[in-house]
């Protein structure tokens, strides 16, 4: 890995640690690679789960906006979300943790889009997201 990676890598993962979102819904970043990003999240009964026990539809969202903005600042660019959309496919009971992985599908100039699929546990698919992304700046050694 080379040190503008590597630095990358560094900055993100402190960057990260010290969101105060990600700290709240307990975020954790998993795996780094340029375009591809891992996340998980427990689901905690008492902060993630909905009337039903199971994982809050907000909860999984803020996961999967917040692993395709980590893929996005993978390659090196800062990023707003502009459009997100989300498939609910299993439900998720408090007490498991969830794995969120995003892919960067398209690294334009002025746009990013990125897939994100969250599993549980047992690898069974929970979610399948897709967001768009509007670049507004680079990440950079200072």
């Amino acid at each position: 890995m080379n040190n503008a990676v590597e630095w990358l890598n560094q900055h993100l993962i402190q960057i990260y640690d010290r969101n105060p979102y990600v700290k709240l819904l307990e975020m954790n970043i998993i795996d780094l690679m340029e375009g591809k990003v891992q996340i998980a999240m427990p689901v905690k009964a008492d902060k993630h789960t909905n009337l039903y026990g199971a994982a809050h539809g907000g909860s999984l969202a803020s996961l999967a906006d917040t692993v395709m903005g980590v893929a996005c600042a993978s390659c090196g660019k800062r990023v707003v979300t502009i459009e997100m959309n989300i498939n609910y496919i299993k439900s998720v009971s408090g007490g498991t943790t969830v794995l969120a992985v995003a892919q960067v599908i398209h690294n334009g100039r002025q746009t990013m889009v990125v897939e994100a699929d969250i599993q549980d546990s047992q690898g069974n698919l929970v979610a399948k997201s897709r967001g768009t992304f509007c670049i507004i700046g680079r990440f950079e050694k200072e």
